[in-house]
C-alpha cells in the first residue's frame, strides 16, 4: 500500500531512502582530503571508546607486524576510563604510546576531539557501545580517516539504513579503509574451512546449529541505578543491559555466531522467528531475556537453529556446526578461537567419520584482522567491511525483534522497522536525558511478545 506522497514514493521506498538523506546531509558542503600514508611510516590511532574491547583493539592494533603504529589520543564520557585505558597498555607499548593529558578527552564530543588529533591517512578505532557508531564514523569520513569498528555497527532498523548509506559513501573513496571487528571471518582455519564446503566436501548445508550457552558474562543483568550516576552514563555504562545502546546481549553476544555460520552458507537468512523469556529476575532491572531460540531461514529453505542462554549452573556450550547432504562441520568448537575446525563424512562427529580437522597452532584472528587491514592502508588494497557489518547486525537484530515481538520478521521488515532505538544519540550531551527510563518500580521497559508486535518495548 502506498502512502500519499509528491513523488509516488511507497512507503518501503521512503524508509530505504531516509538514510541516505540522513548521511548525505551530515557530509554535505564537506571538502573531503585525499588520504594517505603521509610522509611518516608511522601510522598514528585513536580510540574512541575506553571500554576493555576498546582497549583490546587498541592493543591488537599496536601489536601489527607491518609496520610502526603509535596511539596519540583516547577518547571516552567517563573520566576514569582513558587513564585505565592507558595503564594496560603501558604495560605491553610503552614506546608506542604518547598520549599526553591534552589528548585524553572526555564528554560526548570527545570523539571528535580525539579525530581531529589525527591526520588524514590515520587510523580511528570505534568502540564504543554500538549506538553511537553511526555518529562517529559519519565523523571519520569527514576526517578522511581509515576506520576500524567493533560490532555490532547497527542495532536496529533505522540505524542499519543509516549505516548502509555510510556504506556507500564509503565505498566511493576506495582510498578509506575500513574493518569491522567480525574476526572470525579473518581466521585462516575457518577460511579454509568455507572452501572445503564451497568445493562439496559436506555436500548442500541443509541445517546450521549454533550455541552460545553460558552464566553471566559481563553487564548484560543489572541492578537499579546507583545514587549520584546520571541516568544516561548509567544506561551506558551498562550497555548491554540496555537494548537502544547494544542491542542488548542477544546482538552483543550472539553477532559472531551468526556471522560465522551465515559465512559458512554464503548467504544471510531472509526470515526469523524466536521464543525466549525472563527467569530469576530478581532484583535485575535491565531489559534483556536471559534465553533466546532462534530459527532463521535462509532463501532455498535451509535452517540456521540460534540457542542463547545466559543462566548460571546450566549445561554450557560455545560452538558453531554446519550439516550439509554428504556430512557436517564443525566451525567453532569452544568459543571464538582457537576454532577448532572439522569435517566428518556423517551427521555423527566421532573419530572414525573424520575427513579434515585444523592445524593445531592456529593464528590470533584479532591481531590477524589488524594485519589484514594495516596490510590494506600501507599498500593501498581495497578494503571496505562496512556493508557486511550491517548486514551481519540486521540480521541479528532480526532475530531479537522475533524473539521480543513473538512474530515472525523477515529481512525487509527488519530493515524497513520504524522504531528507532535512540533517535538522538547524534545529539546526546552529559545532562541529556537517557533514552529510556526506569518505571514507579524502578525496572525498565522490557519485551513484551505478543502485545507489542511492531515494536521490542
Amino acid at each position: 500500500m502506498k502512502n500519499a506522497n509528491p513523488d509516488g514514493m511507497s512507503r518501503r521506498e521512503l524508509m530505504k531512502t531516509s538514510g541516505k538523506v540522513a548521511v548525505a546531509s551530515a557530509l554535505a558542503g564537506l571538502a573531503l582530503p585525499q588520504v594517505h600514508a603521509g610522509e611518516s611510516n608511522t601510522i598514528n590511532i585513536a580510540l574512541v571508546g575506553c571500554g576493555g574491547r576498546g582497549t583490546g583493539a587498541a592493543g591488537d592494533a599496536l601489536s601489527t607486524t607491518l609496520g610502526p603504529t603509535k596511539l596519540v589520543a583516547v577518547a571516552d564520557v567517563f573520566p576514569n576510563k582513558p587513564g585505565d585505558t592507558l595503564k594496560n597498555l603501558h604495560k605491553e607499548f610503552a614506546k608506542q604510546i604518547d598520549v599526553p593529558k591534552d589528548r585524553q578527552f572526555v564528554d560526548f564530543q570527545a570523539y571528535k576531539h580525539a579525530m581531529d588529533s589525527l591526520k588524514p591517512g590515520d587510523v580511528v578505532i570505534l568502540a564504543t557501545p554500538p549506538a553511537f557508531r553511526w555518529v562517529h564514523f559519519t565523523y571519520a569520513l569527514q576526517k578522511g580517516l581509515h576506520v576500524f569498528m567493533e560490532k555490532p555497527v547497527t542495532v536496529d532498523g533505522p540505524s542499519t539504513r543509516k549505516m548502509l548509506a555510510l556504506a556507500d559513501e564509503s565505498e566511493k573513496r576506495a582510498n578509506i579503509k575500513v574493518g569491522v571487528g567480525l574476526m572470525c571471518r579473518h581466521c585462516v582455519v575457518r577460511k579454509e574451512l568455507f572452501d572445503r564446503i564451497k568445493s562439496g566436501e559436506i555436500g548442500d548445508i541443509t541445517l546450521l546449529r549454533a550455541y552460545r550457552v553460558r552464566g553471566q558474562e559481563a553487564k548484560e543483568f543489572s541492578r537499579a541505578k546507583p545514587e549520584g550516576m546520571s541516568e544516561l552514563l548509567y544506561q551506558i555504562d551498562r550497555f548491554h543491559s540496555f537494548l537502544w545502546a547494544s542491542g542488548g546481549c542477544y546482538s552483543d553476544f550472539l553477532i559472531h555466531n551468526i556471522d560465522e555460520c551465515c559465512w559458512m552458507k554464503d548467504a544471510w537468512p531472509v526470515q526469523a522467528k524466536a521464543i525466549g523469556g525472563r527467569q530469576y529476575r530478581g532484583n535485575y532491572v535491565d531489559q534483556n531475556f536471559d534465553h533466546y531460540s532462534v530459527e532463521y531461514t535462509f532463501a532455498d529453505g535451509a535452517k540456521f537453529m540460534l540457542e542463547g542462554r545466559n543462566i548460571p549452573d546450566c549445561w554450557q556450550e560455545f560452538a558453531s556446526y554446519a550439516h550439509g547432504t554428504k556430512g557436517s562441520a564443525v566451525i567453532s568448537a569452544s568459543g571464538h578461537s582457537p576454532a577448532k575446525c572439522r569435517t566428518y563424512k556423517g551427521q555423527k562427529h566421532v573419530k572414525d567419520d573424520l575427513v579434515w580437522h585444523g592445524p593445531k597452532d592456529e593464528p590470533n584472528p584479532y591481531r590477524v584482522e589488524w594485519n589484514d587491514l594495516m596490510d590494506a592502508i600501507r599498500n593501498d588494497k581495497p578494503y571496505n567491511e562496512v556493508r557486511r557489518g550491517a548486514e551481519a547486525s540486521l540480521v541479528t537484530a532480526m532475530g531479537r525483534m522475533a524473539a521480543h515481538t513473538g512474530q515472525t520478521i523477515s529481512h525487509d521488515q527488519m530493515l524497513n522497522c520504524e522504531h528507532e532505538l535512540a533517535p538522538d544519540v547524534d545529539k546526546f550531551e552529559m545532562d541529556s536525558p537517557a533514552p529510556v527510563r526506569a518505571g514507579p518500580d524502578g525496572k525498565y521497559p522490557v519485551p513484551e511478545p505478543g502485545r507489542k508486535k511492531k515494536r521490542e518495548y
